[in-house]
């Protein structure tokens, strides 16, 4: 056969790499799959395929590629050769800014070839920069499945009704207006998603789906919809959340199939009895009946406003020129006035993890929160927009106080904060009032006095110690200026303990900060508290020393011989034309600076112990996690029904924002696909007040039928905080080595079971089909999952079987076809009903329903974490591209303010 030309465009940079990268290219074509979106570099490695391997590559029939590389535009040249193809996916969200958000692809079309893949049934575009549907995507005789999400689609071809065989269809978070008549005609259709567009009403042949299970018309600008919806008599899952609904139809109470009708946050002023009644039907966020009454026409509250009560699984609200209060799902609160916007808005929202190298905190800053992202960034709202923001609190208040941060694009800023205690929840709440939306996270810092210097001169005092003040002369400014104070009081305690020295003493921390770059025309006076012990009657001016830092900390310099320092019997007076740190010290120490430094360093640290625990009923199951000292026994104590470990690591010193990792070692191993895995190891970021902790799933490539696998869990320090004084770094280096790690404990996993494994044996030849039960955002449970649960069932398997729903005479043939063997019989139970339920989207459910029914609330119990865990993979997965807000994890929504 004749060989074909080498594809054009193969850059220089592709070129280059292929000598030492045929390897790495060969070993991502794993018999007919190609899953390359995944490298960088992946277009690159599909042209070296194509060009060595190209045969094999011909019948690649799944095949994935990021449409953020820049070689993509010839590769798109390739595809259509590829007549085998069943799977294609070309999808964004692999490449992130500045910000750390991730990018849209770099695809705007498809080459009309691409219409000639006959055997083409799923395609996956998302997270690109179409505008217009390819054309050529109406050409594919057999796709099945579309997904065209977070791109600038504004409308569908009118012959979109042409895809006969599409099953699936997503377009979410385009700009979609209006829908196609012809979309009526999809007959296959089983599940449409059409969320967070701009969809303004619908078609009637919307109706003709006869096939629908799942119609998704949430984050949309509806005002009503067809009654033709009552014709969809397969339709389980009908979502209209977010729109701006007045009333809807009463027929859609006759759908025979439906399980779930969302109606939550629209302005519904009526609402059929018939469609009240249901019991599935959500309404402001609670199922009805529940806790809210109707009808809604009394749902303001005394000022007017109507309230939102938003679910878990909402990332969106729409906000009219009546304005409203929002209450979300983790207990964060809005209040958009009347007038805030002229036309309808909608606001998309994400609670985000912080993450450090875009969340900046300041020496001495305690985060109290995650980070709430609202959208759209920079529209301006007419009046102001108000937010309450819930918050872990410090330890004390005392010499600190909580502020909103956020930002503004460029830099971080502190806003005008008032805190209070909610009465009925005991919920700490941080209230402030905004212009625009962005960044916000709450955050506790050290109290910060200020004031305006004019020219004519002014006097600051601190209100954390009165004793403290600094006197602007006249004449000190020409134009007016923002001046900042902070103090950080020190006890003799903590200096004693630190230098182990008892006779070194030293005043509060002062901080002076400005709005202006150039320094004061005239010196400003500042009165310090002579150190502890210290007056003026028994003062030795040998030993007294003034440091001068930068405001970051790097460095401390004496400046005693460089100032004027007067005394009193109670304060030390001097003056300064340059703002930053001052600490005045007083000790027989000469050299001063050094021993400034580490008491400052060890201010800004935390004790902390690692813990490592297993589930008592499931030991692949662990938990880590890092805790300040005064939390290790009550965490421990509240851990200890359902957990077993080893005692906790001894205590280490961490950095607020400090970076660490987990590695499992010696025979343990973990799933390398995690978001949070880095190079084998699991990253956690350590702030003080929020929980750094993790469950994960374990697993052992070692051979544990003969025996136990003996593991361990290390942490290691990863990415230090900036500003760390240059010192601090060499006395760590001066460790060894080893000066990364932190701790190491122990894990355990048990020998599995004899008769559960071993070739031949009980199960040999016992074939195990593959499985998915459930769907990915409630969660699956594969056929590993079933494997681990049916090891823990025993003789009372018939029990289980019948409240699953088997019939007495399945029950006696699996008995009988697996006569004198236990297990095999509670497999085949297992897997015979899971094959009936795989498409009842219910069955997992349904399955910790029987278990509970059966006394085997163990067996409920595991199957719900494997599920919570699978649900929290799989958030954070569709996190990475950008395709769903994650969900805050918080406590549920408290009153309103």
């Amino acid at each position: 056969m004749q060989k074909m030309a080498e594809p054009q465009g193969l850059g220089d940079e592709c070129r280059e790499g292929a000598s030492g990268a045929p390897a790495l290219a060969d070993s991502c074509l794993a018999d007919n799959r190609l899953n390359l979106d995944v490298y960088p570099d992946g277009c690159c490695r599909f042209l070296q395929l194509f060009k060595g391997r190209q045969r094999e590559v011909l019948q690649v029939e799944f095949l994935q590629l990021s449409s953020n590389d820049c070689l993509l535009g010839t590769t798109l040249g390739i595809l259509p050769r590829l007549k085998q193809l069943k799977s294609l996916v070309l999808k964004g969200g692999h490449a992130r800014d500045e910000f750390g958000l991730c990018q849209r692809g770099s695809l705007t079309n498809l080459p009309p070839d691409i219409g000639n893949l006959r055997c083409l049934t799923h395609l996956d575009l998302s997270f690109n920069n179409l505008s217009t549907l390819p054309s050529c995507i109406l050409h594919l005789p057999s796709l099945s499945a579309l997904l065209v999400s977070c791109n600038s689609l504004v409308a569908l071809p009118k012959d979109f009704g042409s895809l006969r065989k599409l099953t699936f269809f997503s377009a979410m978070k385009n700009r979609l207006k209006e829908l196609p008549q012809s979309i009526g005609e999809l007959a296959a259709l089983q599940d449409l998603d059409l969320s967070e567009n701009a969809l303004e009403f619908l078609p009637e042949e919307v109706g003709n789906l006869q096939n629908c299970k799942e119609l998704d018309l949430s984050g949309n600008c509806l005002s009503s919809i067809p009654d033709s919806l009552a014709n969809l008599k397969s339709l389980r899952q009908l979502r209209l959340h977010s729109n701006l609904l007045v009333t809807v139809p009463s027929s859609l109470a006759s759908l025979p199939n439906l399980s779930r009708l969302d109606l939550q946050n629209n302005c519904l002023r009526t609402v059929p009895l018939e469609i009240q009644t249901l019991p599935f039907v959500r309404l402001r966020g609670n199922p009805l009946g529940k806790t809210e009454a109707f009808p809604l026409a009394d749902e303001s509250s005394a000022r007017g406003l109507q309230r939102l009560f938003l679910a878990s699984a909402d990332d969106s609200f729409t906000v009219t020129s009546e304005g409203c209060k929002v209450v979300l799902a983790c207990g964060i609160h809005f209040c958009f006035p009347p007038g805030a916007t002229s036309d309808p808005l909608r606001i998309c929202f994400r609670i985000l993890a912080p993450d450090p190298q875009r969340v900046k905190l300041r020496h001495h800053d305690v985060l109290l929160s995650r980070v709430l992202e609202l959208q759209p960034h920079g529209v301006e709202f007419q009046q102001e927009v108000q937010i309450w923001m819930p918050y872990v609190p410090p330890e004390t208040l005392h010499q600190r106080e909580v502020v909103v941060r956020t930002f503004s694009g460029q830099s971080w800023s502190d806003l005008r904060t008032r805190v209070k205690q909610n009465r009925k929840s005991m919920r700490h709440v941080a209230h402030c009032s905004v212009l625009h939306f962005s960044w916000f996270l709450v955050v506790s810092r050290l109290v910060q006095n200020e004031c305006k210097v004019p020219t004519e001169g002014t006097l600051l005092f601190s209100s954390v110690d009165p004793n403290i003040k600094v006197t602007f002369p006249p004449g000190v400014t020409e134009e007016t200026r923002s001046v900042k104070l902070q103090v950080l009081p020190v006890s003799a305690e903590e200096i004693e303990e630190i230098t182990d020295n008892a006779g070194c003493r030293a005043s509060p921390l002062l901080c002076l900060s400005q709005d202006s770059l150039v320094d004061f025309l005239r010196p400003v006076r500042i009165q310090l508290p002579l150190p502890p012990g210290v007056t003026g009657l028994n003062l030795d001016k040998s030993r007294l020393h003034l440091l001068h830092s930068d405001l970051e900390g790097q460095t401390w310099d004496d400046i005693t011989s460089q100032v004027v320092l007067e005394f009193t019997h109670l304060y030390a007076v001097f003056e300064v034309t340059h703002f930053s740190w001052y600490w005045l010290w007083y000790t027989t120490k000469t050299y001063i600076g050094g021993i400034a430094q580490k008491v400052y360093e060890r201010l800004r640290m935390y004790q902390v112990s690692f813990i490592v625990l297993q589930r008592k009923k499931d030991p692949e199951q662990v938990l880590l996690q890092c805790v300040p000292k005064h939390k290790v026994d009550p965490v421990l104590k509240k851990l200890q029904d359902r957990y077993r470990g080893p005692e906790p690591s001894d205590m280490v010193e961490m950095f607020e924002g400090e970076q660490f990792f987990a590695a499992f070692e010696r025979g343990i191993s973990i799933d390398m696909d995690r978001p949070d895995c880095v190079d084998g190891r699991l990253s956690f970021i350590f702030y003080s007040h929020l929980k750094n902790m993790k469950e994960i799933y374990v697993t052992s490539p070692v051979d544990r039928k003969g025996q136990a696998v003996k593991g361990q869990v290390s942490f290691y320090r990863g990415a230090v905080p900036e500003s760390i004084p240059e010192d601090a770094s060499r006395r760590r280096r001066r460790k060894g080595p080893d000066y990364p790690w932190l701790a190491t404990l122990p894990i355990k996993l048990p020998r599995l079971k004899p008769h559960w494994g071993g070739n031949p044996g009980p199960l040999s030849g016992f074939s195990f089909p593959p499985l998915n039960l459930g769907n990915a955002e409630a969660g699956y449970l594969t056929q590993a999952n079933l494997l681990s649960i049916a090891r823990r069932v025993g003789a009372d398997w018939q029990t289980i079987g019948l409240n699953l729903g088997l019939t007495y005479q399945q029950i006696e043939r699996i008995g009988y076809n697996n006569r004198d063997d236990l297990d095999k019989q509670i497999l085949d139970m297992l897997f015979s009903w899971s094959q009936q339920n795989s498409e009842d989207p219910d069955c997992v459910s349904k399955l910790i329903t029987a278990m509970k029914e059966s006394g085997r609330q163990d067996i409920a119990d595991e199957i719900e974490t494997i599920i919570e865990l699978g649900q929290q993979k799989y958030r954070e997965s569709i996190r990475r591209v950008g395709l769903e807000q994650e969900s805050s994890t918080e406590d549920s929504a408290i009153a309103m303010i």
